[in-house]
């Protein structure tokens, strides 16, 4: 006896399981060469190879309070003419479609079908070769329900995050950039420069590079010295926003202003090394007193990464330094010199309040700054519960989620150097093995909450590739 045809009428009943849609209705159309389906919020993501792409799907007709997420595999990225011959450039993803006890593999492209009838089109390169079009009749196979969409999904769009940065090639930004992509976040890398911001009692905006900031869930700020204040700006209008920021705008600017945040380190009782600062280099022998003498660490108050810190062995080569840095009219900061600390420091991670990750630098010999692109070195070290919580509360302090703590280890105990709110990923993970750019990614997905406005596109620097052409 043989089988019965497998048929399918002008319209049918089908689900994608693969994408997460149990029932949808579509156009079979054998005039047309691909399918579509209705896609919006469509964000590729992904590396070279492997490239992604996340979009939103409303599976029921005029009913766009239901929303439901989906990600696919980029087979293809085509151009297509539709029956009023615009042109359009879609990406192609691959899933499974299923008819009742039938399903295969085919091609969809994504595209707004919002104003159509259906959904989803079937196109005759996805009709499977045993089936039977009838064009004459509809829903030859299993009845579906919109039923299954009546409780609102769960699952909200894709968290988006900004990361501003002036190197977004360097160690650090990728880092972030890779952990993000891991976990399925959208995460666009802009220079913090190209930001502006209209300034509203009632109207607050922001613009990243061309893009509204509202468009971002959250943002990292990885501000360097050349344009902190504008960074910090920036920050704090995107909290206006009522978004989430790693570091808020307030702990940045401390953060930023090593005289500031000396102030209030010393306000909350952390140990330091005896610190003092005066404007007039007539005032440099005072200022050596102040800290104990000689030897004595001279620091400019805008200094990072170790430039603008001149360890000055003798009173006369201190008075030579602070009147060299007074003459171009440099702010500095005089601090005690912590022989026993033999040129190593530690430093630590915290993040939320916890410490993640330690390493101990050691400066080069001939050195007394241990910064690794210094040439300094480092090995991992066993912090102790006093080290632990004194880094903890440094964080706390100058109000950091995220934060650098460098301490020095002295024969009264440990103390507190400096707290970074943009700390480096590179050599700390190297020596700890950890994934702390997965960490930090973890933890603004716990705080910050996609929004369920609809996004707009986001661009893709992908290679195009034009294909056939199809409804």
């Amino acid at each position: 006896m043989s089988q019965a045809p497998f048929v399918l009428g002008w319209e049918e009943w089908l689900a994608l399981p693969g994408l997460g849609l149990p029932a949808l209705k579509a156009k079979v159309d054998t005039g047309a060469r691909t399918s579509a389906l209705h896609a919006f919020a469509i964000e590729p993501f992904g590396v070279a190879g492997q490239r992604e792409v996340r979009f939103g799907v409303h599976p029921v007709p005029g009913r766009n309070d239901i929303e439901v997420f989906c990600r696919g595999l980029i087979v293809d990225r085509r151009e297509f003419t539709s029956s009023n011959g615009e042109a359009e450039l879609r990406y192609v993803i691959e899933t499974n479609v299923k008819f009742g006890d039938h399903a295969w593999p085919i091609e969809i492209s994504l595209t707004n079908r919002q104003t159509m009838s259906y959904r989803m089109l079937l196109g005759r390169q996805s009709i499977a070769e045993d089936a039977l079009v009838a064009p004459h009749r509809s829903f030859q196979q299993p009845e579906l329900s919109y039923a299954v969409y009546e409780r609102p999904s769960a699952r909200r769009r894709p968290l988006r995050i900004a990361m501003l940065t002036r190197e977004p090639d360097n160690y650090s930004s990728r880092r972030l950039v890779e952990a993000a992509v891991q976990r399925g976040v959208v995460i666009a890398t802009v220079d913090t420069a190209r930001c502006s911001l209209r300034i509203s009692p009632d109207a607050p905006a922001l613009d990243f590079a061309g893009r509204p900031g509202a468009d971002f869930d959250a943002v990292i700020p990885r501000i360097g010295r050349s344009i902190a204040s504008h960074g910090v700006s920036v920050v704090r209008q995107f909290e206006a926003l009522g978004r989430y920021a790693l570091n808020g705008a307030e702990a940045i600017a401390i953060a930023r202003d090593k005289l500031r945040a000396h102030h209030v380190l010393a306000r909350h009782g952390i140990a330091m090394p005896r610190t003092a600062i005066a404007y007039s280099a007539r005032d440099a022998r005072q200022l050596i007193d102040m800290v104990g003498g000689t030897p004595v660490v001279i620091k400019l108050i805008e200094g990072t990464q170790g430039r603008g810190v001149v360890l000055a062995e003798t009173r006369k080569a201190a008075e030579s330094v602070f009147g060299a840095f007074r003459d171009i009219d440099a702010a500095v900061l005089v601090q005690e010199f912590v022989t026993e600390a033999e040129g190593a420091d530690v430093r630590c991670v915290v993040l939320g309040g916890r410490v993640i990750a330690a390493m101990q630098r050691q400066a080069a010999p001939g050195e007394f700054r241990s910064n690794l692109h210094l040439g300094g070195s480092a090995l991992k070290v066993k912090l102790t519960p006093e080290e632990r919580k004194l880094a903890q509360r440094a964080a706390l302090a100058i109000g950091l989620e995220l934060a650098g703590v460098d301490m020095l280890r002295t024969r009264n105990g440990p103390v507190v150097l400096e707290v970074n709110a943009s700390p480096g990923l590179e050599g700390i993970e190297g020596i700890t093995g950890k994934d702390l750019a997965g960490l930090i990614i973890d933890h603004i997905c716990a705080r910050a909450t996609p929004g369920v406005e609809t996004p707009v596109q986001v661009a893709d620097h992908a290679p195009e590739r034009s294909g056939a052409n199809g409804k």
